[in-house]
């Protein structure tokens, strides 16, 4: 009788039993002169010492600002210095960080501040293509005759308090320099105080997440959940003090933010901040220059940097390991980063945001045919079973069923919406992933596809049902179905079916007037690159959409060339 789908992974490293900002002080006082963060844009080095007096500052700056345990503070920003002082600032004093997309617009800008009750808001001005001052200004214009610590918005009621990151004055906003000098008004007996009220099962961060119900879920994750998965990742990684880690990756999304921050401190190592969002020639360039060992990344960036032009030029030899994660890892692209970046221990990841987010692990000690094939094996501290989809039951090895997950990391639940984590969270204490996988003997797991109707590009999880309701607002459209198509370098691409009205039917739109309608509206990956203009849809008896012959039919007129923009594509897409 073969053995069934399930595995744990016993250490002698124990769980931290602590908070956020208790590993940041008890880390710190072990290496205060390692340099905790270097963020090359504006060349600024902190050691774990000044690192920690900033941070303080900016929490007892929250705590001016009448900021207490369990308040939202949210911030929408690209990858700075400022980011994860807030990170750890908000930590510390038990607030909860609200992490927004800064691909966002004025649709999801406004449906994340209304969600999630913030009570304060930090941002950045511009960049590239997003103006988030004129965004922040459109979905809450009474914030231009407010005082900064006074916002009256009747959509956003709990809000109070705006902080821009920069030093020009704008209406109803503090400037970054006005922020903190709030801290100086602040006791630290008064910051004491606040952190010897909270507990490790506190809710520390909420990660918004796209849903299968057309609108975003709030995951909540506590101490206990993001700062024992930080520290399991950086032991598997081998994580040392010396260690110089080189993030190219968002910190909004966990891969940022816990698997490469939040582990770097957890074992005094170095964050190394290449650019303020990914750019190939600058992460390579920060690799060199910092003489980093670690280098994290999603598949198409690993790809990108590969094909940068300016790639012979860089001395990547100071290179080790890294994790790879977000999407499968073609065997070609796994012997490219081990032999041309010297990348020998590069280890693939898997997991989910709510489950803080790393679930499973290759070890360096394993061969490239596990590297490519699976995606390791289950975390420490944690359990993993594949089990039937309908009924709950473990499988026996070898069998495909859906992965499920129980530990430590197991988000505390969605934010306000009991039915969804109950739906996600059954009454064993499992989280059902959505996955299908299967397990080997020895314990690796494999993904062989998705439960759930969800669409992966480039590392970015999607549903089709959000990017609907979204597409239902437009005039033009009477009906659409959307559904995911191949693509060689994100994996997948947006692609939607629609059915017009009115004198869009007699004149339809060119896809790029349809990408045009989107823009400013919902984040860039959520805008799809090609559209199907339909008079009806495959049905079933019951009438009811057949969305795999949509993607069956999108498919084979993807490979003929026939629909719109369908030339195969040379580089990655700019936002």
């Amino acid at each position: 009788m073969k053995r069934p789908s399930y595995d744990h992974c016993a250490t002698t490293a124990p769980l931290l039993g602590e908070t956020i900002g208790r590993c940041l002080d008890r880390v710190a006082d072990s290496y205060p002169n390692n340099e905790l963060l270097v963020s090359l844009p504006r060349n600024q080095r902190f050691t774990y010492r000044e690192f920690v007096q900033m941070v303080n500052r900016a929490a007892k700056a929250f705590l001016k600002l009448g900021i207490r345990r369990c308040d939202r503070v949210a911030i929408w920003s690209t990858n700075n210095y400022e980011w994860v002082v807030t990170q750890f600032a908000t930590a510390r004093i038990g607030a909860i960080l609200v992490n927004i997309n800064p691909a966002y617009q004025t649709h999801e800008l406004e449906y994340v501040l209304k969600e999630s009750r913030a009570r304060g808001i930090l941002m950045i001005e511009s960049f590239k293509s997003s103006n988030y001052l004129k965004m922040f200004y459109e979905v809450c214009p009474e914030a231009r005759k407010c005082e900064p610590e006074n916002i009256e918005s009747w959509r956003f009621p709990h809000l109070k308090s705006t902080i821009f990151i920069g030093s020009q004055q704008h209406p109803g906003m503090l400037t970054r320099r006005s922020f903190a000098e709030k801290g100086d008004e602040m006791d630290d007996t008064l910051l004491d105080e606040a952190e010897r009220d909270l507990d490790i099962d506190d809710v520390v961060n909420i990660q918004y997440t796209s849903g299968t119900t057309g609108f975003p879920k709030g995951v909540l994750l506590t101490h206990n959940n993001i700062l024992n998965n930080a520290f399991s990742v950086g032991e598997v990684l081998g994580l040392v003090p010396e260690d110089r880690v080189c993030v190219p990756v968002p910190f909004y999304h966990c891969f940022g933010m816990v698997i490469s921050n939040l582990a770097s401190v957890t074992h005094g190592s170095t964050i190394v901040v290449p650019s303020q969002s990914f750019e190939p020639e600058a992460t390579l360039k920060a690799v060199q220059e910092e003489r980093c060992t670690i280098l994290h990344g999603v598949p198409t960036m690993f790809i990108a940097q590969l094909d940068d032009p300016s790639f012979g030029k860089y001395d990547l030899t100071s290179l080790r390991s890294g994790v790879m994660a977000g999407a499968p890892c073609p065997e070609d692209l796994m012997r490219r980063v081990i032999d041309k970046m010297h990348m020998k221990e590069v280890l693939i990841a898997y997991g989910q945001t709510k489950a803080s987010p790393a679930t499973t692990m290759i070890r360096s000690s394993d061969p490239l045919e596990l590297r490519v094939a699976t995606v390791g094996k289950v975390m420490p501290h944690q359990e993993l079973k594949i089990a039937d989809p309908e009924t709950g039951k473990t499988l026996p090895r070898g069998e495909v069923g859906e992965i499920c997950f129980r530990g430590y990391m197991v988000m505390s639940g969605y934010d306000n919406m009991p039915e969804a984590t109950a739906e996600a969270i059954d009454s064993h204490g499992w989280l059902h992933s959505g996955d299908l996988g299967t397990m080997d003997d020895a314990g690796y797991v494999r993904i062989t596809g998705r439960t759930k109707n969800m669409i992966i590009r480039g590392g970015e999880n999607i549903y089709p049902r959000e990017i609907e309701e979204f597409l239902h607002t437009l005039d033009i459209i009477a009906d659409v179905e959307v559904v995911g198509v191949p693509d060689p370098i994100l994996g997948e691409e947006v692609l939607a079916c629609v059915r017009l009205h009115g004198a869009a039917v007699q004149n339809p739109p060119s896809p790029t007037d349809f990408r045009n309608i989107c823009k400013g509206k919902v984040a860039h990956y959520k805008i799809p690159r090609y559209w199907k203009v339909m008079q009806e849809y495959p049905m079933t008896a019951t009438g009811k959409v057949q969305k795999f012959k949509l993607a069956e039919m999108a498919k084979r007129d993807l490979d003929r060339g026939m629909l719109p923009d369908s030339k195969k594509r040379d580089a990655l897409p700019q936002p």
